[in-house]
């Protein structure tokens, strides 16, 4: 396809609501609106650090759970994996289950050990039996890196989706909506805290759920709910045949792809247990059975919704023809808005322009609730773990702590905009992957170590957190991720030494071993009595704050 070709659909498929505008500007407004309202109401309730970190521990499981679900289906889930399956058949559709199986990982291991271990983060329960201030400046570098991974995904996320509604194709326009979804995060957080972000994250899971079932009826109502004259029907509008429903369309060309599918597996699976906004919504409850009844309502709620962005994925394959989707956006990530469109009776109808502004406000909608969760995740971090124990040395107040807390927000949610405004034109399903293959290489083994094993040091946990942090992020830097394709963040340079595009294969292995290896190279002996109090206290509630 030719630029000059490919410039022209984009520009149709940008303006295609245009003459029904005022009402998707309506909707948007409308949900901004209301979630202000809503965090403006939480933040007035919000009087102490326990309020602001932790929601007063005041929610119950099934509304942890609905939050968490919230939290977890980002613009990733309802926009990349749509996009994906959309584009590379069943080979996209591997990101449905490994996000889901990924939940089994977090409520075997993690959910309870961790809520009955910690107060605010994680390294509340890392600095238990090891040396505070290295382990906490540790934990707190590793949150704050990882939340920037995926909050990345949600800014290239926020800016493909505003700029289709608004028809805006300027590089300019695109960056300033980014920096607006940046602005309204940092208000959300600054304000609301957590009581704010859970709400916000409750009203979203509803009207994501809500919108999804709304748009996987119409899909298999146009087909008569025939699901395999639906994946026929994508086989054959796709262009490559029987091969969109088979293993191999982007992970079986190569050996290299393959490895490459191992590597994504392997993040996908272990890497939502050490992923830090999803580890703090378990101190937001009273119980360590309140979050393991949280996380049950979080699998089913989660799984249902995975079902359906199948649905979403291959019904954008059978409605729309992959040139549109390409010319909309290169990795995909409008295909569920612009099948929402088609399925309404096209751009210039009034039932498509209402179902693209429901859907895109909802999808808004999810970004904003999970780019506010991972803003306060590493702004908590920062303010607990680096400033009140690392600086203060646990001297500072709690209304200094929310006060560092509040500036550390508006630091990340720079950061956030500069790196969101380059990544605009990556897969957001890509991206998070990547978050959750530095959560799994860094995060998830010190946890796991901390948990249940007596011999695990300090030197350990530093070599670990660092070890995985540095592994995976040097990994991606020098993958095609960022340079070397037409797809990369920096199309034009060739770095990319590493020729997969997730580091898991390497960095979660490599996380593990050198906590191992840290921890048996260490002159430090392990405190087993204070072990002896974690694991009781993990094991039982006893003691749990």
């Amino acid at each position: 396809m030719s630029p000059a070709h490919t410039a022209v659909i984009d520009l149709a498929a940008a303006s295609d609501a245009s003459q029904h505008r005022p009402l998707i500007i309506s909707l948007f407004a409308a949900f901004v609106v209301a979630t202000l309202f809503i965090t403006v109401w939480a933040g007035r309730q919000t009087k102490s650090a326990a309020d602001f970190y932790a929601g007063g521990r005041q929610f119950t499981g099934f509304q942890n759970g609905l939050a968490i679900s919230g939290d977890y289906m980002s613009a990733a889930s309802f926009l990349g994996i749509a996009g994906a399956i959309a584009l590379f058949g069943y080979d996209g559709f591997l990101y449905s289950i490994g996000f889901l199986v990924a939940w089994l990982v977090a409520l075997l291991l993690v959910a309870e050990p961790l809520r009955n271990s910690g107060r605010y983060t994680m390294g509340d329960v890392l600095a238990y039996r090891m040396r505070q201030r290295p382990v906490r400046t540790a934990a707190g570098t590793s949150t704050i890196v990882v939340s920037i991974f995926y909050l990345l995904a949600q800014m290239a996320g926020a800016g493909v989706l505003v700029s289709l509604l608004l028809g805006i194709t300027s590089d300019a326009g695109k960056v300033l909506i980014v920096a607006l979804v940046g602005v309204l995060m940092i208000v959300y957080v600054t304000i609301g805290g957590m009581k704010g972000t859970t709400w916000v994250q409750m009203v979203k899971a509803v009207l994501l759920i809500t919108g999804t079932i709304l748009i996987t009826f119409l899909i298999l109502l146009k087909f008569n709910f025939n699901v395999s004259d639906l994946l026929g029907t994508a086989a054959s509008n796709s262009g490559k045949g029987s091969a969109f429903l088979e293993p191999g369309l982007k992970y079986g060309v190569s050996g290299t792809s393959k490895l490459d599918f191992i590597s994504l597996g392997i993040a996908l699976v272990l890497g939502t247990a050490g992923l830090p906004h999803i580890l703090i919504r378990f101190y937001t409850v009273p119980t360590s059975k309140a979050a393991r009844k949280s996380v049950n309502w979080a699998i089913g709620i989660i799984g249902a919704f995975y079902l359906m962005t199948i649905v979403l994925g291959f019904g954008a394959a059978a409605l729309l023809k992959p040139g549109e989707i390409i010319a909309s956006n290169k990795a995909g990530n409008t295909a569920a808005p612009l099948a929402a469109m088609e399925i309404g009776g096209g751009g210039d109808s009034t039932g498509g322009a209402i179902l693209l502004a429901v859907i895109s406000a909802v999808a808004f909608a999810t970004i904003l609730a999970v780019v506010a969760g991972l803003t306060l995740a590493s702004s908590s971090s920062f303010a607990h773990d680096i400033y009140a124990n690392v600086i203060r040395k646990g001297k500072a107040t709690e209304k200094e702590e929310m006060k560092a807390a509040r500036w550390s927000t508006v630091f990340i949610g720079i950061v956030s905009i500069a790196l969101g405004a380059l990544a605009r034109d990556l897969n957001v399903a890509g991206l998070v992957a990547l978050a959750f293959a530095v959560a799994a290489s860094a995060n998830l083994p010190t946890i796991l170590y901390s948990l249940f094993w007596k011999r695990f040091t300090t030197q350990g946990a530093l070599w670990s957190i660092y070890g995985g942090l540095v592994a995976a992020v040097g990994l991606v830097l020098f993958s095609p991720v960022v340079s070397g394709k037409p797809s990369s963040m920096f199309p034009d340079a060739n770095f990319d030494f590493f020729p997969l595009e997730n580091p898991g294969l390497i960095s979660i292995p490599l996380g593990f071993l050198l906590g191992w290896l840290g921890s048996l190279l260490s002159k430090e002996e392990p405190d087993k009595g204070k072990y002896a109090e974690l694991e009781v206290k993990s094991l039982t509630g006893v003691g749990a704050h």
